[in-house]
């Protein structure tokens, strides 16, 4: 890949050769750093990028300009460069200005003037958004490849674990491009053998289970320890929370995430309520930043493995796992999170995989350009998978069973829904039934005030409803409502209906067994937010210290 060019542009001659001279000194190596001294000049260079097909990894413009705003001209690059990061110098008297284009423009940063010294103001703000661009483009010649059917379950959980773990993939559909008619050439794979996942060391995996393929990534699916301080159950938010301030606080912690960290939050396409990030951040970069931090302060990463069980062996709590040795600890923190409610409608079943999925990574959006999409759900998750689907599909049909969106989705989402022109909301609506021939052709939507059906094609259907605690797992040990949300603290019957037989009374997260504790959404009453899960999976570390105290 040519090097990505970083575009500076300011009216002030002596300006932008600063910029550029500090960009060059740090980012010269790799990129190549290119200079405007006018809005015209910008959008030229970038014209004859576009055209060369050489890849803007990122405008760093100034506001105030003759002729030509610095929103002016970003409003342009992210037209003809849609995957740029924006970056605006403006003074104090322009903030206002520069915080509406984060809503208008998706402006990613804006930094006052001066910049000095650009150790402390430049670069800290480049390094990160240039690592988000380069981990979003990836050298081809590094990428996997996965070969397979659109239409393929198997071949949908293979895509959506390499998304959700954060590997960079190439899709090629079987039968479609020379290339993955190559590719299974010399696999020597046929039909059967979908999907193939060509590494790019040359290994080509058949259809590898979820355990061989983190294998075959270089993704740990083993404990390395007999015995940890605390193991936690589930990588969302909370778990990673609790992983970064155990881990930093000298405990030796383990994480064990059965399908990817993040969580549901990890898939979501954009969260901007959570505090620090005015123009907000994906679920995965989220996710690829919290697990970062807590694997620089020592945690272990346990992926691809399911918990099945749970065990108290004296002092040790027993994390038992599918195809593993057990994982003991003297501490074990719950926070398995929880999964959508599955669909009870004739036909629904049958084409789940291939058409009708649970939950949607934000990299999903991208394959229903040009199509129909419905996505059913009124919480905040269904929320932004709607929006993030409207950039691609021709139009979005939002599912909703209740009388209106405020009541369960935050304002500032349906603000927006409601004035996206691709997008429609139907209330009081459920899906009833589904048809397909292999895959998913048509949806019959009800309406629940009229009685009245109508069959709809389409090939796409999310579903974002309901929350089903995974606690199974924990057996008859741990006390749970009849949901299946764990009971905590407070919420505890009397100590003797649980069996709790410690003179003192249970910490706020503590379950009814001494030593095990909840966070998160698996939690009964919990509020449902990333940024109250993390709360709690940070509060929980000191309940932990607590009660090792005592131990």
């Amino acid at each position: 890949m040519a090097k990505p060019a970083i575009l500076a542009v300011d009216d002030d001659p002596a300006v932008v050769a600063a910029v550029v001279r500090d960009l060059r000194t740090r980012y010269g190596e790799d990129h190549r750093v290119l200079r405007a001294t006018s809005g015209a000049e910008a959008l030229e260079i970038l014209a004859d990028l576009v055209l060369k097909d050489r890849p803007v990894a990122a405008v760093v413009t100034d506001q105030r300009m003759p002729g030509m705003t610095g929103i002016e001209v970003l409003r342009e690059v992210r037209q003809q460069a849609p995957d740029a990061k924006l970056v605006l110098l403006t003074a104090y008297a322009d903030t206002d200005v520069a915080i509406r284009a984060i809503n208008d423009i998706a402006l990613d940063y804006y930094l006052m003037k001066p910049w000095d010294p650009p150790e402390d103001r430049l670069y800290p703000v480049l390094d990160e958004l240039l690592r988000d661009w380069a981990h979003a483009h990836p050298d081809r010649e590094s990428e996997v490849r996965v070969v397979g059917h659109r239409w393929s379950e198997r071949t949908h959980d293979v895509k959506s674990f390499l998304a959700h773990n954060h590997v960079p993939y190439r899709w090629l559909e079987v039968d479609q491009s020379e290339e993955a008619t190559r590719l299974l050439d010399l696999a020597e794979a046929g039909v059967d053998d979908l999907p193939v996942v060509a590494l790019p060391d040359g290994v080509a995996l058949r259809s590898p289970t979820t355990v061989e393929l983190a294998d075959a990534l270089g993704l740990r699916t083993r404990a390395e320890r007999p015995l940890y301080d605390l193991c936690i159950v589930g990588a969302g938010p909370a778990g990673l929370a609790a992983a970064v301030y155990a881990a930093s606080e000298g405990l030796q912690t383990v994480v064990v995430e059965r399908d990817a960290p993040g969580g549901q939050a990890g898939q979501s396409a954009s969260i901007e309520n959570y505090l620090g990030f005015p123009k907000g951040l994906s679920g995965a970069d989220l996710t690829h930043r919290a697990v970062a931090q807590a694997a620089r302060f020592g945690a272990e990463m346990v992926l691809a493995r399911d918990v099945v069980g749970f065990q108290t062996r004296g002092p040790v709590r027993a994390v038992l796992l599918d195809g593993s040795t057990d994982i003991e600890a003297r501490a074990v923190l719950v926070a398995s999170g929880v999964s959508y409610r599955r669909l009870e409608a004739p036909g629904v079943d049958d084409v789940v995989g291939r058409g009708i999925y649970y939950g949607a990574s934000a990299s999903e959006a991208s394959q229903t350009r040009g199509e129909d999409v419905y996505v059913v759900g009124a919480a905040n998750s269904a929320g932004q998978a709607a929006l993030n689907f409207a950039r691609y599909a021709k139009r979005v049909v939002l599912v909703v069973r209740g009388a209106s969106l405020e009541a369960s989705m935050s304002h500032y989402l349906v603000s927006r829904i409601l004035t996206t022109p691709t997008i429609e909301v139907r209330l009081r609506t459920e899906v009833v039934g589904a048809r397909g021939d292999g895959h998913l052709e048509a949806v019959t939507l009800a309406d629940r005030d009229s009685g009245t059906a109508e069959e709809v094609e389409t090939g796409w259907l999310f579903v974002f409803i309901g929350a089903a605690p995974r606690t199974d797992w924990l057996g008859d040990a741990v006390a749970r409502d009849g949901r299946g949300f764990v009971l905590t603290g407070p919420e505890l019957p009397p100590g003797p209906q649980v069996g709790w037989a410690l003179e003192r009374a249970p910490y706020a997260l503590e379950t009814s067994v001494p030593g095990v504790f909840a966070a998160g959404d698996v939690r009964l009453d919990s509020m449902k937010r990333v940024a109250s899960a993390v709360g709690e999976g940070a509060m929980s570390v000191y309940l932990v210290h607590r009660y090792l105290a005592t131990t």
